[in-house]
């Protein structure tokens, strides 16, 4: 992405400073009216020139701490008590066709995704290096903790399945960690390496996206089921 925040504050500066060296020379040179004129001017645009640059950081610095993108789509269909069957919708990566999704029964009452997180410092947010993630594995998770422990249990392998749809291929592979601690002591732009997870509430109907930011994985209901789903269905049936 073309960093216009910067590029055309820094133009106008550089306008503004030769005005202002031309100003000074004039101003030094026997013309002090055109001269010190010429001065102020340079140095006025020189000076909003370069609190438009400090503003515009400021802008794209927020924008890349946030900055967000979707991982996947869940869509719910019960299919029985405490049983929903999970269309998982991947986005397209560059290049390639929209994938049609897979189906996974799951058990439980809430749904969990979880990924591999390779987590960026904040200074290597700013310079472009966004977050990256392999997801792991999606499964079913119950309120009460004896079911927890007792209860049937579902749980899929999300980067041994991509990575057959793919042909082997998977959008970021761990071992690439190693090469970076390797190389940690000249680029220190590696914060950590860690496992992140989200989980809602499951509901027919329901419809959920997730995302990944720079710190790790969030899941947001998409329509009114997943909202009424996630606003009321926390709390566990007596």
């Amino acid at each position: 992405m073309i960093g216009w925040w910067w590029i055309l504050p820094t133009a106008v500066a550089l306008i503004g400073l030769v005005l202002l060296i031309r100003g000074l020379r004039a101003l030094f040179g026997g013309k002090p009216l055109s001269g010190g004129l010429g001065a102020v001017f340079g140095g006025a645009i020189l000076w909003a020139a370069c609190l438009a640059a400090l503003f515009g950081m400021n802008i794209q610095t927020y924008a890349r701490l946030t900055y967000e993108r979707p991982v996947a789509t869940l869509t719910l269909r019960q299919i029985g008590p405490q049983y929903y069957e999970i269309n998982l919708v991947q986005p397209p990566r560059e290049g390639q066709a929209a994938a049609a999704g897979a189906l996974y029964p799951v058990h439980g009452d809430d749904w969990r995704i979880e990924a591999q997180v390779l987590k960026w410092k904040p200074w290597a947010n700013v310079l472009g290096l966004d977050a990256q993630y392999r997801l792991d594995r999606l499964s079913g998770r119950y309120r009460a903790i004896e079911q927890e422990l007792h209860g049937e249990r579902s749980a899929y392998d999300l980067a041994a399945a991509e990575a057959n749809a793919r042909n082997g291929a998977v959008p970021f592979k761990v071992e690439a960690w190693d090469a970076i601690r390797r190389y940690r002591r000249y680029v220190d732009a590696a914060d950590t390496l860690y496992g992140s997870a989200a989980y809602m509430p499951m509901a027919d109907g329901a419809r959920y996206e997730v995302w990944i930011t720079q710190s790790g994985l969030v899941a947001r209901p998409v329509n009114d089921v997943a909202r009424n789903a996630s606003a009321g269905g926390w709390t566990v049936a007596n």
